[in-house]
């Protein structure tokens, strides 16, 4: 078990007790694919309902699957991500009843998935083992309407069957995470490495990514895992880390007070903020696995191996990496740079002579717009040059690199006819002068004890300097003036 060693553990506020939550995931993510797993018909979303099906997707009968080589290659792709060992694999038939499956059994894989025993890292270096990978068909979407939108209280319910076969691929995580704050980051770094793949669009807003998260708690130092309930198909990160948290001190109450827990799947009231029961938790020989008839087992090549192999672009991990090597900090603190898809611009900035500091702040705080991936690295080299020069101050890069977005132009072209330049250093000691001796009651509190005063005024001085030289000073230089006034006033 690649357990990370940042366990969170949770202190009873009643009972003064430490338990410790332990969390898997099993992540459902719909293959980019073209058509469906095991047919034709359009893999869409949006669409008019119950439009792109066929005689396959709604299990009629004489009709035959027909496996999807895109899907299977997607499939492979995330495995090998992931670390993954990819099998020769075999479908089977899940069976169980539900509207949202016309056939009454669903194609999965069990005993033969393609993809096991992988593992994710999270940026902070925490590690969480992948136990499968398997593919298997979506289901339809059920619409409940009326009532709280759950089948048991609704006046009626609609079925979609667009869904109903779409491929996909369900990555079932070890119980390795600890946190909910540390399920939130698996969940962003495997979607950053479903995106990196081409195997899914991963847009939890449209149902391509769904999260069950089967939580349990133990007291602080035991090994023996708890019981665990399973909470379905959350769609979003906000959701998740919410319902981790209710579920783990739902349990906790309850074994406080005598109770145990019941094995279950749980459903999230968002707006209740709270976890509802759905139904006791079936096992593996409940669904009366077998293999699927109508399709010959998988196995993929050496050849086909390979070619997968050679198709896997840079992963979030390793781009981290890089940009965390160049720059010389921590993985985690690029981490930002590299979901936003501009740790390229970043580096190539840095190669080119850019302040590694400076580079990573401004595309941090300043480049979350659009069109800041196109931006010309040699320009924000040069842009920084000119910062950390003192040609240009903080707030006139700041303007300076708005500007440079989607414009193509250099910084100094743009500094130039914005009429940037640099106050000499006289120039600047007079404006601090001249404003320290108009407002002595002010100048009389920042020279004070009270350093909460102190704070609050550097702020309002500064500002009133930039305001009197039209943004040309620099706040650090401004900052560091007022501070030698006030130590020479001070004796």
């Amino acid at each position: 078990m690649s357990v990370t060693d940042d366990s969170v553990l949770v202190t009873s506020p009643t009972t003064g007790a430490v338990w410790e939550v332990v969390i898997g995931l099993e992540v459902h993510a719909e293959l980019h694919t073209a058509t469906k797993l095991f047919c034709a018909c359009p893999n869409s979303f949006g669409d008019e309902p119950n439009t792109n099906v066929c005689p396959v997707c709604l299990g009629l009968p004489g009709s035959l699957p027909v496996l999807n080589r895109r899907a299977v290659e997607l499939a492979m792709r995330l495995g090998r991500a992931l670390g993954c060992t990819v099998n020769d694999s075999t479908f089977a038939r899940k069976n169980y009843f539900y509207p949202d499956m016309p056939k009454d059994y669903q194609v999965s894989q069990y005993d033969e998935p393609v993809n096991t025993d992988g593992v994710l890292e999270l940026p902070d270096g925490s590690r969480v083992g992948i136990e499968r990978a398997h593919m298997e068909e979506d289901t339809g979407k059920n619409t409940h309407a009326g009532g709280g939108g759950r089948i048991h209280d609704a006046d009626y319910s609609l079925i979609d069957y667009n869904r109903a076969g779409v491929p996909l691929v369900e990555i079932v995580g070890r119980p390795d995470i600890r946190s909910a704050e540390q399920a939130k980051a698996y969940v962003e770094e495997l979607r950053g490495v479903l995106l990196a793949t081409g195997a899914s669009d991963a847009k939890m807003e449209e149902g391509s990514l769904r999260v069950d998260a089967n939580v349990s708690v133990r007291p602080a130092g035991s090994t023996e895992l708890g019981t665990r309930c399973e909470i379905k198909n959350l769609n979003s990160l906000r959701s998740l880390g919410r319902a981790i948290d209710y579920e783990a001190r739902r349990q906790i109450d309850l074994l406080e007070s005598g109770e145990r827990i019941r094995q279950e799947t749980r459903h999230w009231d968002e707006e209740g903020g709270r976890t509802r029961p759905g139904r006791s938790k079936e096992e593996a020989e409940d669904y009366r696995y077998f293999q699927e008839p109508d399709l010959v087992p998988l196995e993929p090549d050496a050849d086909w191996l390979a070619a997968v192999d050679a198709s896997l672009p840079a992963l979030p991990a390793q781009r981290r990496a890089r940009l965390a090597a160049a720059a010389g900090v921590a993985p985690g603190d690029v981490a930002l740079h590299v979901a936003r898809g501009l740790d390229g611009l970043a580096l190539a900035a840095i190669e080119a002579g850019g302040d590694p500091s400076r580079v990573l702040n401004h595309v941090e705080h300043n480049l979350a717009v659009e069109g800041a991936e196109a931006l010309d690295p040699t320009h924000l080299a040069e842009l920084v040059r000119l910062e950390a020069d003192g040609a240009l101050t903080a707030t006139q890069a700041k303007t300076v690199l708005a500007n440079m977005v989607g414009s193509g132009r250099s910084p100094g072209d743009i500094a130039a006819e914005r009429g940037f330049e640099a106050m000499d250093t006289g120039a600047l000691e007079a404006a601090v002068d001249e404003l320290i001796a108009a407002k002595p009651d002010e100048w009389a509190e920042f020279c004070g004890d009270d350093e909460r005063k102190r704070g609050k005024l550097t702020g309002f001085f500064v500002g009133q300097v930039m305001k009197a030289t039209k943004g040309q000073a620099d706040g650090k230089a401004v900052t560091a003036l007022l501070d030698a006034r006030r130590d020479a006033a001070r004796g």
